[in-house]
């Protein structure tokens, strides 16, 4: 079931980046020969008009085929010359090649916003004025990886009820709970077992951690928590904090990016801090186990990091695209097609084997 919810929630931000494309392609009169949702081989296909529509068996993500985009003679100097991407103004060229992430960020921004119009889990510290979040509680809001609470089994969105020491059943309760108590707590139980009351959806559970030293000596068990709770909007309201969320994710994500980045190049960096395809099938498995909302939340975060993957000036990547456009526009002149055309298949290639390592870890992790 988590895989066929996987790959509904693919198709789904994976067409609606390409139809970025396409539709902006069109509206400026260049030729789409191709639009596929997945990786070949090819399932079936449907030709309409001039486009060619294919479901391909690998649902790993998709593409639409633009004529020149790949610059050939063809495209440069044939019959249908006029209609290629390679002729067309640079604005429009970059108009086709943005439209996809924004796309990405439109998709996530109306998720967000049927969410505050549905209830949409909110930090209580972050809320517009004159709001009211109902049935708050303290929520694990990012569990640290190989950290004790990973290991013991406690989960992102969990709800704390209450903590409490096997030993001398020395118990913190809810009415007690907070961030400070709770640090306390765990400072004064450094190596003993800890229960660890929780509200996992609607089941309670309880599961033992023993607090470890983190990176500076301090007794930890490697969680971050808010006091979450349910903020329902009028839909004015909603489009408004929605459009708010989904900027605020977006510049999240590209810092978080970007450090990663930088991790890897002065060799800092973990592969246990990226997670491929069979790892979000897991994690889209959590976020359903806790309601539609909250799949709904994860889907528009998944978009939000399509978009800014693709801005990355990389080669195959929009970003990369988008950057010889600014070579050609300094420069004053084109980048010679085959060296454009060689360097984003090899980009391509990097890509699919950086996609292929991820999926070892993830399988790695799993056994």
């Amino acid at each position: 079931m988590n895989i066929l919810i996987f790959i509904v929630i693919l198709f789904i931000l994976v067409v609606s980046h390409e139809f970025g494309h396409f539709i902006v392609a069109k509206l400026n009169n260049i030729r789409v020969d191709e639009f596929s949702f997945g990786f070949p081989p090819k399932i079936f296909g449907k030709k309409i008009g001039e486009t060619t529509y294919n479901l391909n068996a690998l649902p790993l993500g998709g593409y639409v085929k633009i004529f020149g985009e790949n610059p050939d003679d063809e495209s440069m100097t044939g019959p249908d010359s006029g209609r290629s991407f390679v002729n067309k103004p640079l604005y429009v060229k970059a108009l086709v090649l943005f439209a996809g992430v924004a796309m990405n960020f439109l998709v996530a921004w109306i998720l967000l916003s049927i969410g505050f119009m549905s209830g949409l889990p909110s930090s209580v510290g972050a809320v517009p004025d004159g709001s009211v979040v109902e049935n708050q509680a303290l929520t694990i809001t990012s569990v640290g990886a190989n950290s004790p609470a990973e290991k013991s089994g406690i989960k992102t969105g969990d709800k704390m009820v209450s903590l409490e020491t096997t030993t001398d059943s020395t118990k913190l309760l809810s009415s007690n709970l907070g961030t400070e108590n709770i640090q306390s707590f765990v400072l004064a139980h450094e190596g003993e077992d800890i229960k660890v009351s929780l509200i996992r959806g609607n089941e309670p559970i309880d599961i033992t951690v023993v607090p470890e030293k983190n990176k500076d000596g301090n007794p930890a068990i490697g969680i971050s928590m808010d006091m979450i709770g349910t903020l329902q909007l009028p839909v004015h309201k909603a489009v408004w904090e929605g459009l708010k969320l989904s900027g605020d994710v977006f510049v999240g994500t590209a810092v978080g990016f970007y450090n990663l980045i930088h991790s890897a190049i002065i060799g800092q960096g973990s592969m246990a801090n990226l997670t491929g395809p069979i790892g979000i099938v897991g994690i889209v498995g959590d976020a359903a186990s806790f309601g539609f909302i909250y799949l709904l939340s994860f889907t528009a975060l998944i978009s939000i990091n399509l978009a800014v993957i693709n801005l990355v000036p990389f080669p195959a990547l929009d970003g990369g695209r988008l950057l010889f456009l600014l070579i050609e526009k300094i420069k004053g002149s084109r980048i010679k097609p085959q060296i454009a055309n060689w360097t984003n298949a090899i980009g391509f290639g990097l890509l699919m084997l950086l996609m292929a390592i991820i999926t070892y870890h993830d399988i790695v992790k799993l056994l």
